[in-house]
């Protein structure tokens, strides 16, 4: 998943690096499904989604919802 993460936009990689690394193996077999199918999504839509701007569907609100906790948490190093 650490190559799936690596996105077109910095700021995307920036949100995902640290998730991916220290919070993805520790996510229910669910969430790690969620968090493959987020990385379908385009660039924008997903940076919009992780600040907040817009919500996703409610399919992968979930792992937004994940990674944005993880970021309040965990600030970007």
């Amino acid at each position: 998943m650490r190559w799936a993460s690596r996105r077109g936009l910095l700021e995307l990689d920036l949100f995902l690096a640290d998730f991916v690394a220290d919070e993805y193996p520790r996510l229910s077999p669910d969430l790690k499904a969620l968090y493959r199918e987020l990385m379908s999504s385009a660039d924008q839509d997903m940076f919009e989604w992780l600040m907040g701007r817009s919500d996703p569907d409610d399919t992968l609100e979930p792992i937004v919802s994940a990674i944005r906790e993880y970021k309040r948490v965990a600030p970007m190093r």
